[in-house]
This record gives C-alpha cells, sequence and structure tokens, in this order.
C-alpha cells in the first residue's frame, strides 16, 4: 500500500502521500462555515491575548460614567448639556499685582471645564452602557471574555488530556493496568458532582488557576469511558496488528496509529466541555468558588445582572450573554467541522 502511494506519477514527479493532518486541513478549507468559526474563535483568542497583556479593557475598574447609564451610541453630549457654563465677562482689569495667582486662574478654569467635558462624553458614549457603580459595560465584558474564556478551554483541555491518556492506557492494555483504572473511574463517579467540586475548591480555592484544576480533575470522567471504548475497539483492528508485525512499540501504536483515528472523538468532547466548564465557572463564581473578588468574568457579570434587571437594567444581561452566545456557537461548529476533517470513514472515501 504505502509503495503504492508513493509511486512517482508519469509527468507529476516524485510524490509523497499525504499526511493524516496534512489531509485533515485540506478537508477543513473546503468547509467554509466551520473556517468562518474559526475566525471568530482566532478573534476572541486574539482579544483574550490583547485583554492579558492589558492593551484593551484596562481600566475595566474605573466609573467612567453614571451608574446604570443607558447604551448610547450617538457620541458626545451637546455643548449646554456639559456642566461647563460661560462666565460673564468683566472689565479687562490686570489683577496680578493684587493678587499673585490670579494668572493661574484662567488655567485651572479650562482645565477644569475640560475635565467635566471629558467625563460627560464618555458617560455618554457607552455602547453598552454602565454597570451600577459607573464602569463600562463593554470592558468588564471584553475582560470577562479573558478569565471565562481561559477557564473554559484550558479546563477543558485538562479534563480531555486526563481523559485521553488514561482511556487509551485502560483501554490499550486491559489487565490489571486497566482494572486499577476502572477502579479510580469508578471512584470518582461514584461520588455526587457538586461534592467532588467542593472537595477540590477546598483544597485550591480561589483563582482562575484554582477553577482549571477544579474543572479539569472532576471533568476526566466521561473522556475517559469514550476513549477507552474507542481504544479496545481499534487496539484488534488489521492496522494495528500490521503495525506490531513490523516492530512498532506499543506507545507507537496507541500515539501514532490509534490516537489520530479517535481523534475526533476526543474533539467533539473538548467543544462540549469548554462550552460546559464556562457554564459551571458561572455556578462556581455564584456560589463564592470561582474568580476572585478583584476580577470579572461571565459569571460575575451574569450574577451581577440577575439583581439588576429586576430593577430594569437588562443592557449587562444582553451584552454578556451576547458575548457567550458568539463564542460557544462558534466553537462548537468550528470543532464540528474539525470532527468530520479528522473523521476516519469521510478519509477513507477520498
Amino acid at each position: 500500500m504505502s509503495a503504492v502511494l508513493n509511486t512517482p506519477v508519469a509527468g507529476t514527479g516524485s510524490q509523497r502521500s499525504q499526511g493524516v493532518w496534512a489531509a485533515s486541513w485540506r478537508r477543513l478549507r473546503t468547509n467554509k462555515l466551520g473556517m468562518f468559526c474559526m475566525a471568530i474563535v482566532a478573534f476572541f483568542l486574539v482579544l483574550v491575548a490583547l485583554s492579558g497583556s492589558g492593551l484593551v479593557a484596562k481600566d475595566w475598574q474605573k466609573e467612567v460614567g453614571v451608574p446604570n447609564a443607558q447604551p448610547n451610541f450617538m457620541g458626545p453630549a451637546p455643548a449646554e448639556a456639559t456642566g461647563v457654563i460661560a462666565q460673564p465677562k468683566g472689565p479687562n482689569v490686570d489683577l496680578s499685582d493684587i493678587d499673585p495667582l490670579a494668572p493661574k486662574y484662567k488655567e485651572w478654569d479650562e482645565r477644569a471645564k475640560a475635565y467635566k467635558t471629558e467625563a460627560t462624553v464618555k458617560a455618554e458614549t457607552l455602547p453598552f452602557g454602565a454597570d451600577r457603580l459607573g464602569r463600562d459595560v463593554l470592558s468588564k465584558a471584553v475582560k470577562g471574555a479573558e478569565v471565562s474564556i481561559l477557564v473554559g478551554v484550558l479546563a477543558a483541555v485538562v479534563a480531555t488530556l486526563i481523559g485521553t491518556v488514561l482511556g487509551a492506557v485502560s483501554g490499550f492494555f486491559g489487565g490489571k493496568v486497566g482494572d486499577f483504572l476502572e477502579w479510580v473511574y469508578n471512584v470518582f463517579n461514584a461520588i455526587p458532582y457538586i461534592l467532588l467540586v467542593f472537595a477540590f475548591a477546598a483544597i485550591f480555592g480561589r483563582g482562575v488557576l484554582s477553577v482549571v484544576l477544579i474543572l479539569g480533575l472532576t471533568g476526566w470522567t466521561g473522556i475517559y469511558r469514550l476513549i477507552r471504548a474507542e481504544f479496545m475497539k481499534h487496539s484488534v483492528r488489521e492496522y494495528v496488528r500490521s503495525a506490531e508485525a513490523i516492530g512498532a512499540s506499543r506507545m507507537s501504536r496507541m500515539f501514532k496509529h490509534i490516537l489520530p483515528n479517535v481523534s475526533h472523538v476526543a474533539l467533539v468532547q473538548l467543544s462540549l466541555h469548554v462550552v460546559s466548564f464556562i457554564k459551571s465557572e458561572v455556578i462556581l463564581s455564584y456560589l463564592g468558588l470561582g474568580v476572585g473578588v478583584d476580577q470579572v468574568s461571565w459569571g460575575t457579570m451574569l450574577s451581577e445582572s440577575q439583581s439588576e434587571l429586576i430593577l430594569g437594567y437588562w443592557w449587562q444581561l444582553v451584552a454578556v450573554t451576547g458575548f457567550m452566545a458568539v463564542f460557544v456557537t462558534a466553537f462548537a461548529l468550528f470543532t464540528d467541522a474539525l470532527r468530520d476533517a479528522l473523521d476516519p470513514k469521510l478519509r477513507g472515501l477520498e
């Protein structure tokens, strides 16, 4: 098979067969929706990087508007509404001989007017309004995206790595190793999820890293079961037996031959867990077990918007749910497209 695929074709020169990842990337590029969603996900990831570096949303804690100011896209307020009142002009008298500070009065007055004008313009050009403290909701949503996306993605990666590695070892080796890992899985699965979360939260405390570890160490069990079943099924197939016959090591068979053929399962679970962990972060933040009080996330914003919505202040809820909906939907559709590109059944139809 390999010799046939690597045979030079007349008129085309020497060519090699495409690898698994190269062929998958070629198929992914033909999926327009998948590429569009990948661009949206990339935009959010760039936004997270810019927020983390302090280039955007660094002033999210500043009070830049009136508390609970409504969204406004109309630009600066009229001059008569800026709070700057024109002073009547008196006689042109030089007071410098009487008051040595008189030359500074005009400069101080202009600075005060400029400050009032700047504050009013900011207060009336908040696209998503202000919260109960007068902070820009848009800046909070961007800063919250940094925390929530990092928590969701990193926790999903941790859970997927743990579940994939343990599932691969259990499904491929079986025997006493598989029995031990099944015992560990059953112990984790027997404890109610919320109690397990509270137990890890008591150990790790609050903070972004703590939330990632809490969710990652409690969310791997479902992935483990799926990957274990896939490895048990693939480990006895002909292509794995052929690799064993030519001297491929166990690690090579596990991660070079079998893993690419079950990677679409892990990717689907990764996508589902990103969505699930973002929601879990909301619950943990609501219960006081999430990010610190000096940080903001989509979860803390949703918690704040509950009390605001009762008073008719809906804009923070709309902003945070809009950000969440766009990212979660784009991430899920992109992962579906990536799963289709990696599906071994589709590779066999080429």
